[in-house]
């Protein structure tokens, strides 16, 4: 594979998966970790993204939302128009971090400000993960356990009928699995890019959640394996 082809497909997954580890780069492009490690910094010295302790992550984590380069907003915006669907007044909802999040945060906001003005924020404390920018550790995990939620809603970096949720980032990890576990319902988040990737931690089978949401119609074919296992919106 030529340099510029690896380039692009680096850039390809940072966009879809916001980080990636040059171990799994190395893996995908049959080259050393060296050449990858090369490659990353020959990006982050052109400002595409921004080379972290083995791999790399997406620019859009440091830089204030209105002024970042998001991927894919509009799909992410239609993601977060059906996800407000399952919101019902009185419900107690518990909220994970991405930009797919931030789209359904700043509709909720604006129709709670015009329609229903008793909307409560509570945030959990925790450490700030320097590469994703979401509060991880035992701490956030400890609070978790004391929340009863109606419904969770998630992002997440990989999903697949073989292997469910999975993610790079081990604590990120350990923060959903306790989101999923205090929730009645619970529901994934995702662009259609990330349909049918894995990565190297799970999270939690498909049949554990409640809904599956993307910005494919239910009825997509690219959806089919998954009305088995878990509802589609």
């Amino acid at each position: 594979m030529l340099k510029e082809e690896r380039l692009k497909y680096i850039i390809n997954q940072i966009n879809v998966h916001n980080k990636v580890l040059s171990a799994d780069l190395s893996q995908q492009l049959h080259v050393s970790e060296d050449t990858v490690r090369r490659d990353l910094k020959g990006l982050t010295d052109n400002g595409q993204v921004i080379k972290v302790h083995g791999g790399a992550v997406s620019k859009s984590f440091h830089f204030p939302y209105a002024v970042r380069n998001v991927y894919k907003k509009e799909e992410k915006k239609e993601i977060a128009r059906k996800a407000i669907g399952l919101i019902d007044n009185g419900m107690i909802i518990i909220v994970g971090g991405g930009t797919t999040m931030i789209e359904m945060a700043r509709l909720i906001v604006a129709v709670e400000l015009a329609e229903h003005p008793n909307l409560t924020v509570n945030l959990i404390g925790g450490k700030v993960a320097s590469d994703t920018q979401i509060c991880v550790g035992a701490q956030v995990v400890q609070h978790l356990s004391e929340i009863e939620a109606d419904l969770c809603l998630l992002g997440t970096n990989s999903v697949s009928t073989q292997k469910g949720i999975t993610d790079s980032d081990r604590e990120a990890v350990q923060v959903k699995k306790a989101m999923i576990r205090c929730a009645h319902e619970s529901a994934i988040l995702s662009i259609s890019e990330k349909l049918d990737s894995i990565q190297k931690i799970k999270v939690c089978n498909l049949t554990e959640l409640s809904y599956l949401i993307t910005d494919l119609k239910p009825t997509d074919r690219r959806l089919k394996k998954y009305v088995a296992q878990i509802h589609l919106v």
